[in-house]
């Protein structure tokens, strides 16, 4: 039986950087698994869209997708966009959604990739605090999760790390800088905790103005693409629920 179709879900945006990485993130997967066909759809703004691919695949006589969000989060566009959009598939479709990206250990060490890259050496985790940056979200689910990843990952050595949040949520990521720079951190380094460039991640690097590091976003770090793999590895498992059964 030839394995399913991953379709990646992305958001979208009007920032052209948007899409770019979020199609080598995706290259970077197939390179990663060569014979799995992954393609990208998008939720707004960008083509193609999510229904534009599904019908493609259908037409194409394919049987078997997994959709996997695109997100860090269990949030609003996971529970209910991205679900409301699948129900609207062909119904030749036999679709699985994946989890979301989040949380994983290898996300972490992604972020951790980006601060040294940025500048930063092992040897520098003990004198510098951390901001975790993220998009923000009115789901307290969401909101959870950023902080206890900022629990476990200053067990990791780091001198301190805070999250914070570019919309929706506080503090801002120039409040979790200067909280910082007032525990007594040496250096503080903002790590944004988004896959792509856009908006809030433009948000959030004015917000690092005041700090000694900024890395990066995530995109197509090669721990990321391990994530997706993943994800699309445990929603095959038959015992999942496909979308609409």
């Amino acid at each position: 039986m030839s394995q399913p179709v991953l379709l990646v879900i992305a958001h979208g945006s009007r920032d052209p950087r948007h899409a770019a990485t979020v199609h080598a993130l995706v290259r970077r997967v197939r390179a990663r698994r060569p014979g799995l066909r992954a393609e990208t759809g998008f939720l707004d703004f960008n083509i193609p869209s999510v229904q534009g691919v599904l019908e493609s695949l259908a037409a194409e006589d394919v049987r078997e997708v997994v959709a996997l969000p695109l997100l860090l989060t269990r949030a609003f566009h996971a529970k209910a966009d991205i679900p409301a959009v699948l129900r609207e598939a062909p119904a030749r479709l036999r679709i699985r959604q994946a989890e979301v990206l989040g949380p994983s250990p290898l996300l972490t060490a992604a972020l951790e990739r980006r601060l040294y890259e940025a500048g930063l050496t092992p040897a520098d985790k003990s004198s510098t605090g951390v901001v975790l940056a993220s998009a923000g979200s009115t789901d307290p689910e969401a909101i959870a999760v950023i902080a206890e990843i900022a629990r476990e990952w200053r067990r990791t050595g780091w001198c301190a790390v805070r999250p914070a949040f570019a919309s929706a949520s506080l503090p801002r990521t120039e409040d979790a800088v200067r909280e910082l720079r007032a525990l007594g951190c040496e250096r503080v380094a903002v790590a944004p905790y988004v896959l792509a460039p856009g908006f809030l991640p433009d948000r959030i690097a004015r917000g690092a103005a005041e700090a000694d590091v900024l890395a990066d976003v995530l995109g197509p770090a090669p721990e990321v693409a391990r994530v997706l793999l993943e994800r699309y590895d445990a929603a095959r498992v038959p015992a999942l629920a496909a979308v609409g059964a």
